[in-house]
């Protein structure tokens, strides 16, 4: 709650010093253009270079107002990004843990069967997997702002990975077939096996919840060349070309939070984007075809 406050606190003290800056800015244009009529008016035969000096002036002025403007409104934007991060992270928490709790509690106080009492377990168990999932994504997005942070790269089977991060996504999503997956095997990738596992997860995740219910997810994997190509095709809603240059971005996400149904904190395809840059590979957002999107990673030289 102290972190709402904070946040809608310093929104309102940016909105202030945004009026009290577009204040100044016309007060000093006034003071400008009425000194410059006194010299005008009191030193006739100056009037040549007070005008040149202050078109110069204005000139530099008005540069200077229009890049503290973009500063203010980007410091905006972004104070308003993390207010949407905590009401995404919040909602988030809670959503699982009240379901934790709430299955505990029926099992605790109700003489239920070993059968259901296995589907209970099971659930929550699902649901701490998924707030395990989040912390591990905040942890991951605040280690990779540091530009020193060096993810440790080893050798291992990107096939089985996929493989493994798909049966237990399978798991949770849909019980009819929902992930196609074309996956050549033995495929082996030199990087950071747990960021990658985050990118392939975030990936896959990310387009099951914008499809419909039960619809196809094509994950693909396949050597080129020297390069391995990584993709996830959806059938979703898809992504206007407007957006998919934004959909990187930390904490962004399209919508109002307040009203958005699809689950997320906006650090996603922050986390993926951030990973593939640090392991000099490489990713595009093109339309499905008849509807969705599919995002294709190349890891360049990475083949073996």
């Amino acid at each position: 709650m102290q972190g709402y406050l904070s946040i809608f606190v310093e929104i309102a003290y940016m909105k202030r010093a945004l009026f009290w800056f577009y204040l100044l800015a016309f007060y000093a244009l006034c003071q400008l253009i009425g000194w410059g009529y006194m010299f005008v008016k009191y030193v006739p035969d100056r009037k040549g270079m007070v005008i040149g000096e202050g078109l110069i002036f204005l000139a530099i002025f008005t540069l200077a107002v229009i890049k503290l403007k973009k500063h203010f409104e980007r410091e905006r934007y972004y104070r308003q990004q993390q207010q949407n991060f905590l009401l995404a992270v919040t909602h988030e928490l809670k959503s699982p843990l009240a379901s934790v709790k709430l299955y505990l509690q029926t099992i605790l106080k109700r003489d239920l069967d070993r059968e259901q009492q296995q589907v209970f377990l099971g659930n929550s168990l699902k649901d701490i997997e998924r707030l395990d999932y989040l912390v591990e994504n905040v942890l991951l997005a605040t280690k990779l702002e540091n530009r020193s942070f060096n993810l440790p790269k080893e050798d291992f089977n990107l096939s089985e990975l996929v493989l493994d991060i798909l049966d237990r996504l399978q798991k949770n999503a849909c019980k009819t077939e929902i992930l196609k997956p074309n996956i050549e095997e033995g495929l082996v990738l030199h990087a950071d096996k747990f960021a990658i596992t985050n990118v392939v997860t975030n990936l896959v995740e990310n387009a099951i919840k914008y499809s419909p219910p039960c619809a196809n997810v094509e994950v693909n994997l396949y050597k080129k060349g020297e390069n391995l190509i990584f993709s996830v095709a959806d059938h979703g809603i898809g992504i206007p070309d407007e957006e998919k240059r934004l959909i990187f971005n930390k904490f962004y996400r399209i919508g109002n939070e307040s009203t958005r149904k699809t689950k997320g904190t906006g650090l996603g395809l922050y986390i993926v984007k951030s990973v593939l840059q640090k392991h000099n590979a490489s990713i595009t957002v093109k339309d499905n075809k008849p509807s969705g999107s599919v995002f294709e990673v190349t890891f360049e030289n990475y083949a073996k």
